[in-house]
């Protein structure tokens, strides 16, 4: 059994996008070439390990085990790699991190340009997801690092406290059209529901998360307007169109310049830490241990 680190690469990428023409296109090989690998690995194993459908193709088990162990061995080679090029031109290589939407929003762009400006070598993929999306993305080693909400069952990763993450409601400051949530400095979720609300896109982390609250509680999330970012949100929300719920980070900045009142939430649900976390600190790339080392200082 002979497999090269390309069908290996080409195995994870026809498992990831779940195709094997999107998964050869990813991995910049034509088609025909790409089949004649994965039929030449399985030829080599005596077994199956795609099933193929006219909707693409799902992973058998002796399919998963290889999809497992080839992560390992493309994560060590990506850790030979960076290791080997600090004593080049610097760190280089590739490095994946999956975040929430408060991280991607509020504190990941200034840390990350930071870092990417100290290393011109190195490219980061960054993709937004739930926190158990994430914590199961960095668990079968789809990703390098993680960033999520600390609310998650984080058992069996390695984990690094980021920055705090506290969620707040925000209502129009002169509070004529948001008579029902009184004047109170603090609401519990369940309250805030019978307003409309201003939210996030349906594909975003946050606005996923508060919706799954809200069907906890047996009730609708009411939204009225879905917006693109916290900015967006935040000034709908001081024009009277609606209320809405954000990290405090967002509400306290966008206060510095709109009319906006911010509510504490009594849920233990939205006071929590933004978390990395990892597999093995010390089995990652030289670039993606330092990166951890740079987002927690």
């Amino acid at each position: 059994m002979r497999f090269d680190l390309v069908d290996l690469q080409l195995f994870v990428h026809v498992v990831e996008e779940g195709s094997l023409t999107a998964g050869a296109a990813r991995s910049h090989l034509a088609l025909a070439s790409a089949s004649a690998r994965v039929r030449g690995m399985e030829q080599a194993l005596g077994m199956a390990l795609l099933l193929r459908g006219r909707r693409g193709v799902t992973v058998t088990p002796a399919g998963q085990t290889l999809l497992h162990h080839a992560r390992l061995v493309l994560l060590q080679m990506d850790k030979l790699r960076g290791d080997l090029g600090e004593f080049a031109r610097g760190l280089q290589g590739q490095l994946r991190l999956l975040c929430n939407t408060s991280a991607l929003s509020e504190f990941l762009p200034e840390a990350l340009a930071t870092f990417l400006e100290r290393h011109p070598n190195l490219t980061i993929d960054l993709e937004e997801r739930l926190s158990y999306d994430i914590v199961k993305g960095v668990s079968e080693g789809q990703a390098d690092i993680g960033i999520v909400s600390d609310s998650v069952d984080l058992r069996g990763l390695q984990t690094f406290l980021f920055r705090p993450d506290r969620l707040v409601a925000i209502v129009a400051a002169d509070g004529v059209r948001q008579r029902a949530i009184g004047e109170a400095d603090a609401i519990d979720f369940a309250s805030l529901l019978e307003s409309d609300f201003i939210g996030l896109a349906d594909d975003s982390a946050l606005q996923q998360y508060l919706g799954l609250q809200a069907a906890r509680l047996g009730r609708p999330l009411k939204v009225r307007v879905r917006l693109r970012s916290f900015d967006a949100v935040c000034r709908m929300v001081a024009s009277g169109a609606g209320v809405a719920v954000v990290p405090q980070s967002a509400a306290r900045r966008c206060q510095q310049t709109m009319a906006l009142r911010c509510l504490a939430l009594l849920d233990p649900w939205s006071v929590r830490n933004l978390t990395i976390c990892v597999r093995q600190f010390g089995e990652l790339p030289l670039y993606a241990r330092q990166l951890v080392e740079h987002l927690q200082a």
